[in-house]
């Protein structure tokens, strides 16, 4: 198992981090693309900075919000805050940004990554349950929407219980193995899924 997990941690990491920001970068040409060459002409008279303020108003989606959504609403607000700043500050993940890309980033305290962890779990198990038993949210929701919920979560559940092993019901290295590899097979599938608003947005 230990084999597994230095594996998970050194090349597949490489690789599937490889994967997805070469996927999002031909997203992000593919959409220039679109909107300079088949769009072009009919976007020469677009108003650019009213576009840029619509955009980043959905940032805080405040004044967007559906009446009865309010709850949907503040529950994906703050599982985007939490899949953000987790991956990217925690002290765990910083040793692997430097080994990989060489970057020196901030790390948050442990209780405010733990806070934000729970908070992630709280939210997407929220979202999970609204498109399940909500009937308006059921309606809009597709099979694929279910299924990004589940791998968005297991990442930060998996890693929660790997770090916190008075809580964990599983053995250390299995419970490891399964944050890597979930969060590893999240790599691969954002540049190709709707999680692709990423870089998109």
């Amino acid at each position: 198992m230990d084999a597994w997990i230095e594996f998970a941690k050194g090349p597949l990491f490489a690789v599937t981090f490889l994967v997805m920001i070469l996927g999002l970068g031909r997203q992000v040409v593919l959409q220039f693309y679109f909107l300079s060459v088949k769009k072009g002409r009919r976007l020469r008279g677009v108003a650019w900075s009213k576009i840029a303020r619509e955009t980043l108003s959905w940032a805080v989606p405040v004044q967007h919000m559906e009446p009865g959504t309010g709850f949907f609403t503040a529950s994906s607000f703050l599982m985007h805050i939490g899949i953000i700043l987790v991956p990217l500050f925690l002290l765990d993940h910083i040793v692997l940004w430097e080994g990989f890309l060489g970057l020196n980033l901030p790390a948050m305290g442990p209780g405010t990554s733990d806070l934000l962890a729970l908070l992630t779990i709280a939210c997407g198990m929220a979202l999970l349950a609204l498109r399940t038993f909500r009937a308006r949210h059921r309606m809009v929701s597709r099979p694929m929407d279910y299924v990004l919920l589940v791998l968005l979560i297991l990442p930060f559940l998996s890693g929660y219980l790997a770090s916190h092993p008075g809580v964990n019901p599983f053995p250390w290295q299995a419970m490891m193995l399964t944050h890597l590899l979930s969060a590893e097979l999240l790599f691969v599938v954002v540049p190709f899924t709707k999680l692709a608003h990423v870089v998109l947005f």
